[in-house]
This record gives structure tokens, C-alpha cells and sequence, in this order.
């Protein structure tokens, strides 16, 4: 196991490195760079005062000399200065992950309770009122996007009834009601999303296992159907279903990028997207750096699980 999970991390390097690389590219491709982006505030700069700006921020070198730079400081954990807050990325990470980090668990949460019950529910009552009701909710779970609902949630509500969810950011010290409060709606629709597809592969998984020689001779036995589901369908259905959770926090990570920007939260999603608008490089590429290694360390706990699940899973 201590082998695998080495090789595996060794593997993720190159996997992160060339990810850092592609969003390097990218934001250099896109129209209007940063010297553009900043010299629009001076409407009389010369072409000489655009040149110094581009020597100072170092965009004057080559391409494969900026991005050996950068990758160099990165490794050694500095992911460079924003020029527009000329305030370290770094520490604007640390005090933007944890906002984020804490949304994306809240979600990621809220719907494996949604899902988990509701695919075993529909399985084991198969064709019922409850099958088809849970499989509608899955389909709408997926056909609706997040942020159609939650355009929804904050106009209507005030429309109709004078209320709308939290859209100023409250910290643990304003109260720990406010701050769950805070956090609950758009927690709330991100991991309806997420629950459709979870949902769906629980009850596929749990009709296969139910159907196996081994649960059919547990109902011959006269064990209870909780002793059943718990003991031994339930662990042998996950297994295929975890995959599904890993995938998902991808998911989470890009629902959090557009929810945060809806509900106002203090995350790097908020961040990320101010970033890109105001092409500012260093914010960009600290910030899809953070989520890759999150990406990258989520599937690797998602493989080290197959075998706590499964015993006859071996790691060659």
C-alpha cells in the first residue's frame, strides 16, 4: 500500500506540472493581456510606458523563460505577487481556501444524505411509487443547473415574500447559526446537483448486488432487511459509487467557482473569477494549482478506499 500510494503521488507531479503549464498558455492566449488590462486606466500612456510596465511585471521574456520562472518559485511555495493588490497569492489563498474548502464539504455532504437513502430507498423498492419518484428527482436533479436555481431562490423569494438567503459573508464569531445559515442555501442546491448522479449510480449498484446468489440465500436465512442492506449489499454497491464521489468534487470545485459569485462569498471561486477577468496571471495560475493538487489528492484517497471496501482489491 505505502509503495502504491509513493508511486502514485510521484506519478501526480508531472500530472500537476502539466496543468500549470496549460493554464499558462491559456491566459496568455486569451485577447488583452495584462498590460492591457492595466493601461486602460491610463487612456494617455505611450507605447514607452507600456513597454516599462511589461520589463517591470517581467512579460518582456520568452514565453519558456516565464514559465520555468514561475514553476521554479512555485515548487518552493511562492506563487508570485498579484499586480493589481500587489499582495502576496499565497496568502490571498490562505485566507480565501478555508471559505471555499467549507462550501464545498457542506455540499458535498448535503448531497451524498440526499442521494445515499433515496438511491437504496428506490432500489429496494423497485418499480414502486417511491422508484419513480426518486428517479424523477434525479433527472430534474440533473437537467436543472445550479445557477438557474439559485437565480430563482434569490429574486422570487424577495418578489413574493420579503425574504432572501444571506448574501453578506458571516464568520464563526457572528454566531454559529448566522454562519450554518450562511452557507446552507447555496451548500443546499450544489449538492442537490451533485445528488443526481450519485443517486442514480447507488440504485444501478444496489439492483446488481440484490440480485446475487449470496443476498438471495440472506433473505433465505430470515435476516432482518436493515441486517441486510447495511451488512451486505450496501458495502459491495459502494464500491463503484465512490468513484462517482471522487468525480464529483471536480463538480463541487466548478460549482463553487460560479456560486460564489453568485451568493458573494469570500472564496478563491469569487477570486478565481476576478482573476481571469482582470488577466491577472499569477491570482490564475496560484489558484488552478490549489484546486489540481486538490483534484489529484481526492482520487487518490478515492483509490486507497476501493481496498478498505474490498479486501481482494491488491495494490501491485
Amino acid at each position: 500500500m505505502t509503495e502504491y500510494i509513493l508511486r502514485r503521488v510521484l506519478l501526480a507531479i508531472p500530472t500537476i506540472v502539466l496543468v500549470i503549464f496549460l493554464s499558462f498558455i491559456v491566459m496568455r492566449l486569451v485577447p488583452g493581456d495584462l498590460v492591457t488590462q492595466m493601461m486602460a486606466e491610463r487612456p494617455y500612456a505611450t507605447q514607452q510606458d507600456k513597454d516599462q510596465l511589461r520589463k517591470e511585471l517581467g512579460l518582456d521574456r520568452p514565453l519558456p523563460v516565464q514559465f520555468l520562472n514561475y514553476l521554479g518559485h512555485a515548487f518552493q511555495g511562492d506563487l508570485g505577487i498579484s499586480p493589481w493588490t500587489h499582495r502576496p497569492v499565497t496568502d490571498e489563498l490562505k485566507n480565501r481556501l478555508p471559505v471555499t474548502a467549507e462550501f464545498g464539504l457542506y455540499a458535498i455532504v448535503l448531497g451524498l444524505l440526499i442521494a445515499l437513502p433515496v438511491g437504496v430507498i428506490s432500489a429496494m423498492r423497485q418499480d414502486t411509487v417511491e422508484d419513480y419518484t426518486s428517479r424523477s428527482f434525479a433527472i430534474l436533479a440533473l437537467s436543472v443547473p445550479y445557477f438557474f436555481t439559485a437565480t430563482l431562490l434569490i429574486v422570487f423569494p424577495e418578489k413574493w415574500f420579503g425574504w432572501s438567503p444571506p448574501l453578506i459573508y458571516k464568520p464563526w464569531s457572528a454566531g454559529p447559526f448566522s454562519h450554518l445559515e450562511y452557507f446552507f442555501w447555496p451548500a443546499l442546491l450544489l449538492g442537490v446537483s451533485l445528488a443526481g448522479t450519485v443517486m442514480r449510480m447507488t440504485r444501478t449498484m444496489m439492483l446488481e448486488v440484490l440480485r446475487q446468489d449470496y443476498i438471495r440465500t440472506a433473505w433465505a436465512k430470515g435476516l432482518r432487511e436493515r441486517m441486510i442492506i447495511t451488512r451486505h449489499a450496501l458495502k459491495n454497491a459502494f464500491i463503484p459509487v465512490i468513484t462517482i464521489i471522487g468525480l464529483q468534487v471536480g463538480t463541487a470545485v466548478g460549482g463553487t467557482i460560479i456560486l460564489e459569485s453568485i451568493f458573494n462569498m469570500p472564496g478563491i471561486g469569487r477570486y478565481f473569477v476576478s482573476a481571469i477577468l482582470q488577466r491577472d496571471y499569477p491570482s490564475v495560475q496560484g489558484v488552478v494549482l490549489v484546486l489540481a493538487i486538490i483534484i489529484v489528492f481526492v482520487n487518490l484517497v478515492v483509490d486507497v478506499l476501493y481496498g478498505v471496501l474490498d479486501p481482494r482489491v491488491r495494490y501491485g
